[in-house]
């Protein structure tokens, strides 16, 4: 296995960010061994730390971006990408200014300045996280697969499709990424936008200190006062951004990804589910249980009691937003004694039940510290498409689709296996514990 790196000494960038034009100057410096890639905004009145994870990331649209309260760096993917490519594991950036320095809206000037830093290898053997299943992010017709892959590194494929525009049309670009390649091949491949696009996003006041000569604007006929450095750059830029949010994992990652007219938004939907399995993973090698909450913790949230509590344990939460919990299904379940003898099948009314508990641990992330519980006050679109029968492990997954201060919505589903066996809108009324 690899050692953790980090730089040999101190680097420095500056320049004026892609999208809101603000002069920014960054400096890097090494990094202790297991500590990471941390963000530090230094132009506040108390420094703010962000670790290049996911958990930190910012919606924001075309970029991406870090935050932690009211503080934000954005743009951060150009220099991750560098970073990702360099296979640097620990580094500390002070960025003084609001986003990162775009120089030429590629990943060269970071990949450059790093490398010029020095490479020193730690004591400490890398975190890794290689793809073992299959996992698929679709939205419309774009798309992003992690694959398994026989080779021991990362390798990517990008199919970028612009359909009717002949400036841009369809570009194709595969590759595996290493440290020469990546500074080859990917390193210079600019950020680019129509011309409509561009046109649009200077009238929001967005990239108003950009010319054609800066980024790549491209019409009907090409770059606008410009040239392709690749005939295909536009594909392997897309590699660069992707590069830079798979470092968001927080480990180097193995196997194969491929995607179709992906963005940033795709890009870290992917990681979301990247770093829960690999946080699982590392739960059952350090602790021999995947459970983020033990039956023991969820007695401590929920009210329910044997023979009603019907989630086993939770092992994956994305902050208020979704939650998926697991209900084994056993003989032993006092109900199969009545429902049905000799036809043994889950009661349909239980497995919506297990989906509101699930969902009741979902808002207590946000309501634990406000006194409140999650009562079930209405349901939409119940469906019962499969029985449930003992040996079968529901998997009970909850989405926020709103929630205010006295009610909430999820969207809820129950698996076994690949296979959707019920789903259902649950409406809650949130009260006060004390009321209940």
């Amino acid at each position: 296995m690899k050692q953790q790196k980090t730089i040999k000494s101190e680097a420095k960038v500056s320049g004026k960010g892609m999208f809101g034009g603000k002069e920014a100057k960054v400096v890097f410096r090494p990094a202790l061994a297991d500590s990471g890639v941390v963000f530090v905004r230094t132009d506040v009145a108390e420094p703010v730390r962000m670790g290049a994870v996911i958990t930190n990331v910012a919606e924001r649209g075309r970029r991406t971006a870090l935050k932690k309260g009211s503080v934000s760096i954005e743009t951060v993917e150009h220099c991750l990408s560098a970073v990702s490519a360099l296979e640097i594991d620990n580094l500390i950036i002070e960025v003084s200014g609001p986003e990162m320095p775009a120089s030429d809206c590629s990943s060269a000037e970071y990949f450059k300045v790093l490398k010029r830093a020095g490479l020193v290898e730690q004591a400490e053997p890398r975190k890794e996280f290689v793809i073992s299943e299959p996992i698929t992010i679709a939205s419309g017709d774009a798309s992003i697969y992690a694959l398994p892959y026989a080779d021991d590194g990362l390798n990517i494929t990008y199919d970028l499709d612009y359909g009717g525009h002949t400036g841009i049309g369809r570009q194709v670009f595969s590759c595996r990424v290493t440290p020469d390649g990546f500074e080859r091949n990917l390193a210079p491949a600019r950020t680019f936008l129509s011309e409509a696009e561009a046109m649009q996003l200077q009238a929001r006041g967005i990239g108003t200190h950009l010319s054609p000569r800066d980024i790549l604007v491209i019409n009907s006929d090409g770059p606008i006062k410009n040239s392709f450095r690749f005939p295909n750059e536009c594909a392997r830029h897309k590699i660069v951004d992707l590069i830079g949010d798979l470092m968001l994992l927080g480990r180097a990652v193995k196997g194969r990804v491929v995607a179709y007219k992906s963005g940033h938004s795709l890009n870290q939907q992917l990681v979301r589910k990247l770093y829960e399995a690999a946080e699982r993973q590392e739960r059952m090698a350090k602790l021999g249980t995947d459970a983020l909450l033990d039956i023991r913790q969820i007695a401590r949230i929920l009210p329910h009691r044997y023979p009603f509590l019907l989630v086993d344990k939770v092992i994956g939460i994305e902050g208020d937003t979704r939650i998926t919990g697991i209900k084994n299904v056993s003989f032993n379940e006092q109900f199969f004694q009545g429902h049905f003898p000799g036809t043994p099948i889950m009661p349909g009314v239980l497995i919506v039940e297990a989906m509101a508990q699930v969902s009741g641990l979902l808002f207590a992330q946000k309501l634990e510290h406000a006194g409140k519980l999650a009562v079930l006050l209405g349901m939409d679109g119940v469906k019962l498409r499969k029985p449930v029968v003992p040996g079968d492990q529901l998997v009970l997954i909850a989405e926020t689709i709103r929630m205010r201060k006295r009610t909430a919505q999820c969207r809820c589903k129950a698996m076994v296996g690949k296979t959707l066996v019920a789903e259902a809108q649950i409406m809650f009324m949130l009260v006060d514990e004390d009321k209940v």
